[in-house]
């Protein structure tokens, strides 16, 4: 059997293509969604991955789920933390509601995701930890500042378990793609795509799911085992100050 690996939100978007790599590249992948069934049921049907059902920001919940993953599975080799939502409004209009949503997935999520195999990790002298960020973690974005609030924790994050973990053989990178061809980029209107979000991209066009996983991949590979606290920016040189 192959290295196991864990991918949030692994069932859809980036993370539908961050699954089938690591697949692709011989992983034994496991898969987790929040809610949607119907999607979770149909892409494992498509793939052979199994996916596991779990809220990311209930520690419990995610701790039960890993022990599951690695009782069905064997130890958790990879954590890919991918899973991430978004409730956006001007700062003036933000709910409380709004700010801890996004937190606990965003943010408290991947403390959850990776917390709870981290030990296991030390143990066994080898791990890789990759946290999809964002560039609006980067350089901020109106209308999302619970959103760029938990994307730039995120770096904060890796930045600092590198440091632990590099000793024990276990890295820690992040990722932060730009605007990226999911169904949930494609459903903004073709206008505002073309007239306001893509002019913004050097390269002329959004970047595809499987363009961050090959991204992944690489850092979860052997190969990446000196490249430790680092961030990845898959952006189409979408640069900013």
């Amino acid at each position: 059997m192959g290295r196991v690996a864990v991918v949030t939100g692994g069932s859809r978007g980036i993370g539908e293509a961050i699954s089938k790599a690591l697949k692709a590249e011989g992983y034994e992948v496991a898969a987790t969604y929040a809610g949607n069934d119907e999607k979770a049921a149909a892409f494992t049907e498509e793939t052979g991955i199994k996916t596991y059902k779990w809220n990311v920001g209930d520690y419990e919940e995610s701790k039960a789920g890993l022990a599951q993953i690695e009782a069905d599975l064997g130890p958790i080799d990879v954590v890919v933390a991918n899973a991430g939502i978004t409730r956006d409004a001007f700062f003036h209009k933000m709910t409380p509601e709004q700010w801890k949503e996004v937190i606990d997935t965003n943010l408290t999520g991947v403390f959850n995701t990776i917390h709870p195999v981290w030990g296991g990790m030390r143990d066994r002298g080898f791990g890789r930890v990759i946290v999809i960020s964002s560039i609006n973690g980067q350089k901020g974005q109106a209308g999302q500042v619970n959103y760029a609030a938990t994307k730039a924790g995120d770096l904060g994050i890796v930045k600092s378990l590198a440091q632990e973990g590099a000793a024990k053989g276990i890295t820690a990178n992040a990722i932060c793609p730009g605007y990226i061809g999911t169904e949930m980029v494609r459903a903004i209107p073709e206008k505002v795509l073309n007239e306001r979000i893509i002019p913004q991209i050097p390269a002329g066009r959004l970047g595809e799911p499987e363009e961050i996983a090959r991204c992944v991949v690489f850092l979860a590979s052997d190969d990446a085992g000196f490249i430790n606290g680092s961030t990845i920016s898959a952006n189409g040189a979408q640069f900013f100050v």
